[in-house]
């Protein structure tokens, strides 16, 4: 009797830095978006996720969404079906670095953090209200959390 080896994830996930701003792992963010795929029952496609700058998110805000300011990160599911999803997760280095030194801690960190949130947003998660908001930010505790890290909010 021969055992079929279990079937892999046909999943890519693709990392383009076009900033420069912040020097991060890439390893750890396709890792962490793997996850959380993984958990949402995502068995294949494909993830983009693009770290840009203010302006360039600005301008993708502006047009996509119709909001005339930089954010911190722009999610967009461009096809799911069943175990299958195609996406984009867009994330501001420039508001990583801002928004880091407030917090005082490590840019790639919170860069890390924009690419969990993003990748939620892909599966399902929403932070409109205050108590899907909640259910968003333990989350993105728990994924940060399996990379052995702590966001400054629950340090204190």
């Amino acid at each position: 009797m021969t055992l079929m080896p279990k079937a892999k994830s046909k999943l890519a996930i693709d990392i383009c830095d076009d900033s420069g701003a912040i020097n991060f792992d890439e390893d750890l963010l396709r890792q962490a978006a793997q996850a959380i795929l993984s958990d949402a029952g995502v068995k294949s496609g494909s993830l983009s996720i693009a770290v840009v700058d203010d302006a360039t998110i600005h301008e993708l805000n502006k047009q996509y969404l119709q909001h005339d300011y930089p954010t911190d990160v722009l999610s967009f599911v461009l096809e799911r079906e069943a175990d299958r999803l195609e996406g984009e997760v867009i994330v501001s280095a420039d508001t990583a670095i801002r928004t880091a030194a407030q917090l005082n801690w490590p840019a790639a960190h919170e860069l890390l953090l924009y690419v969990i949130h993003g990748t939620l947003h892909l599966v399902g998660y929403d932070d409109l209200e205050p108590e899907l908001q909640k259910k968003m930010r333990e989350q993105e505790r728990s994924y940060l959390l399996r990379f052995g890290l702590t966001p400054p909010d629950a340090q204190a």
